[in-house]
């Protein structure tokens, strides 16, 4: 298969996080057929990641294996592949496991690929894999970058801000207490907070991505929660304090994701960027130094029309075979 009809097949193949099985089925018979030795790893049950190699790596193309929900069916014109996953990252893994051929052709060894599930829920898959035993120098990581090399990117903080209350009749609301008044007396303040920033990666930003509570309009709510997601530039428990410190005791507050900025490596001849969005890097601290590097545009990412351009897809084959030579070299 082409670059092409690899991406095609893989958007063919529905992943979303928690239903990895089948696309990582098909890519370890493909890398297996392609002369690579393979291991599959379970990170959950029926959820393996998928691990090729040729030699000892020193260096592992890696991206993930899930996208979001809807599945979102294949199409293509003459410029771009479209579809669930074309940019986020069914695109990307074609144009690695191309180089990886390219790379098996030129009778290159002592490189990899890696890839994980369960990246846009948690990290679950990277964090599996960050146990298995390598001595990889470089870890190029894969998302829509538009080609070009990210220098960093922010962190990430999932806040859950639970407020408790009094049912009362809603015709006497001196004898309640309303847990929504509290909650969105929290999300005011929170809102006129100034966040940190960072010289490099920019401000902190904050969205309020879910509220949910009470039990009818006639009652007074007794339970309110709201579900926050914090880009972060600084290290998680200074802004952990700092929401505390907003939120008081008028709610509680739980934390279920946390992961701290990253500063990626440098390569000479790539025009660069820095990205808010979150990767996997993070959790992938024992594949050695990371670089961050993808075709397409994360604002195609998780929409409708989501989509990859078949020139970057052509390029980033190419880019991803000399990064691996280039960093293979550098290691030496």
């Amino acid at each position: 298969m082409n670059v092409f009809e690899l991406t095609r097949k893989l958007i063919s193949i529905p992943s979303i996080s928690g239903d990895e099985k089948a696309v990582a089925d098909f890519l370890a018979q493909y890398l297996i057929e392609a002369g690579f030795e393979v291991e599959l790893q379970e990170a959950e049950t029926n959820r393996p990641n998928v691990y090729a190699r040729r030699g000892e790596p020193e260096v592992v193309l890696s991206t993930h294996t899930d996208t979001v929900p809807p599945y979102v069916e294949f199409r293509e014109d003459d410029d771009f592949i479209y579809g669930r996953g074309a940019c986020d990252t069914k695109g990307i893994i074609a144009a690695m496991l191309k180089a990886g051929e390219a790379l098996r052709e030129a009778r290159v060894t002592d490189f990899g690929l890696l890839f994980v599930v369960g990246e846009e829920a948690g990290s679950q898959g990277a964090r599996a894999a960050n146990t298995i035993p390598n001595r990889s120098r470089y870890l190029i990581n894969g998302e829509p970058t538009e080609s070009k090399l990210a220098l960093g990117s922010k962190g990430a903080l999932r806040a859950i801000l639970k407020a408790r209350g009094r049912a009362a009749h809603s015709a006497y609301p001196e004898k309640g207490e309303s847990a929504i008044d509290k909650l969105l007396e929290v999300l005011a303040d929170l809102r006129q907070v100034e966040w940190p920033r960072d010289e490099t990666l920019g401000a902190t930003t904050m969205n309020i991505g879910m509220i949910q509570g009470g039990v009818a309009a006639n009652v007074i709510p007794p339970e309110a929660e709201a579900e926050l997601m914090f880009r972060v530039v600084t290290n998680n428990e200074s802004l952990k304090r700092l929401i505390e410190s907003v939120a008081g005791s008028r709610v509680e507050v739980e934390y279920t994701f946390a992961c701290d900025p990253v500063s990626t490596e440098k390569l000479d001849g790539f025009e660069t960027t820095v990205v808010a969005f979150t990767t996997d890097i993070p959790a992938l601290g024992n594949w050695g130094k990371p670089l961050l590097f993808g075709p397409g545009s994360i604002l195609d990412a998780h929409t409708p029309g989501e989509k990859m351009s078949k020139a970057e897809l052509v390029a980033a084959v190419e880019t991803y075979r000399d990064m691996v030579l280039s960093l293979k070299a550098k290691g030496r």
